[in-house]
């Protein structure tokens, strides 16, 4: 598909307007470049476990809500619930299935975090207290360089960004052009300006994610897509295909652009209630795992990161969402309503997979009625 034609079909889109999406979010891989990782050699079905009833409430803002009306009004596809590592509750709609792969948006940033804590450990990457540049392209005196990788992590690079998905002269519509054939993602990693000092904001940034995909691809020499199926998608046995998508050089889109079916999204979530273990052998390290979970500076704690020009409610670690409480609860989020939550109390993972055109903008995801609905499906027994 040539430049012009791709970004015609993106447009006729409508992404980030009131168009319905459900049709399309399941099909990305047709519309601009992909690159595919084949299941696990032995792949590993879920097992069946007692089945659990959606609660017919849930209680949000002082008031009892439908959860059958939240779930229609938010274009849910896909609703998926293990309690310890068993299926309990699995649910389709909108022509979703089981085998279809949804993008993820940005919660594929979580999966990016785990790749690093794997390169880290296997000696590819000296250390979070590297600086980033040791490893990628940048342009001397530009927001990447000599930040370390921590900060990027945890969204507190410094650097400029605006992520107004409907703006195009925001900095998220350059990294959008490069898929386009406008130039490239590493292109647009290596010019991004610096605004502040590291370490002093936590600024949602997709450029912050797309930096660490190619720190991925530098240090280890091999695609994300590569890395990904043999470190992650081998061993926790995914059992359906899955694609990065990409820009026109090939090089993946690690800030929105992963596509799986919901049991493979949620054996990332598996994973980490399980401190890194997976199938009795440990995947990602434990200790990568603690320090991905925790919000170990005062501008990472709920209420402080900045997400477009809002204060977002929940803290954040290594590219995951940490709600506020003493439950332990962690979560991936993407724009749409994409969800990879875990409440290590009840033992359970819940993906959440949406189309919800509603909440379709940065710093309007609707993510507090998200968590209690998905925790009200958690509680049940």
């Amino acid at each position: 598909m040539n430049p012009d034609d791709m970004t015609a079909e993106i447009e006729a889109l409508q992404l980030f307007t009131d168009a319905p999406q459900f049709q399309n979010f399941g099909r990305m891989n047709e519309i601009v470049p992909s690159v595919e990782m084949p299941p696990s050699s032995t792949p590993i079905p879920w097992p069946a476990g007692p089945a659990v009833e959606a609660p017919d409430t849930y209680d949000f803002d002082g008031k009892q809500r439908s959860f059958e009306e939240f779930f229609q009004f938010t274009e849910t596809t896909a609703l998926l619930m293990l309690k310890e590592g068993k299926v309990v509750y699995e649910r389709y709609a909108l022509g979703a299935h089981p085998g279809l792969r949804w993008i993820s948006m940005s919660a594929g940033k979580s999966f990016v975090s785990a790749m690093v804590g794997i390169a880290i450990s296997e000696g590819h990457i000296g250390g979070v207290d590297d600086p980033i540049s040791d490893y990628i392209r940048v342009n001397p005196g530009s927001a990447y360089d000599g930040v370390s990788i921590r900060n990027v992590l945890q969204m507190s690079s410094g650097a400029r960004w605006t992520e107004e998905y409907d703006d195009p002269t925001s900095d998220v519509f350059q990294l959008s052009a490069a898929q386009t054939g406008y130039g490239s993602f590493e292109d647009v990693v290596a010019a991004m300006v610096r605004e502040r000092n590291p370490g002093e904001l936590s600024r949602y940034n997709s450029g912050d994610t797309q930096a660490l995909g190619l720190l991925i691809r530098s240090a280890t020499g091999q695609s994300v897509a590569s890395y990904m199926q043999t470190k992650l998608c081998e061993p926790l046995g995914a059992t359906s295909p899955s694609y990065w998508l990409s820009d026109a050089d090939g090089v993946e889109a690690t800030y929105y652009g992963l596509n799986m079916t919901a049991r493979d999204f949620a054996r990332l979530g598996e994973l980490y209630r399980n401190d890194g273990v997976f199938n009795g052998r440990q995947i990602v390290p434990s200790e990568w795992v603690r320090e991905s979970l925790t919000a170990d500076g005062p501008h990472l704690q709920p209420g402080k990161p900045l997400v477009g020009i809002t204060y977002y409610p929940l803290g954040y670690g290594y590219q995951w969402w940490l709600p506020i409480g003493d439950r332990g609860e962690f979560t991936a989020i993407g724009v749409y309503n994409q969800f990879i939550y875990v409440d290590p109390i009840t033992a359970t993972v819940i993906v959440k997979l949406s189309a919800n055109r509603r909440t379709g903008f940065i710093g309007d995801e609707g993510t507090p009625e998200n968590l209690e609905f998905m925790r009200a499906l958690a509680r049940q027994n």
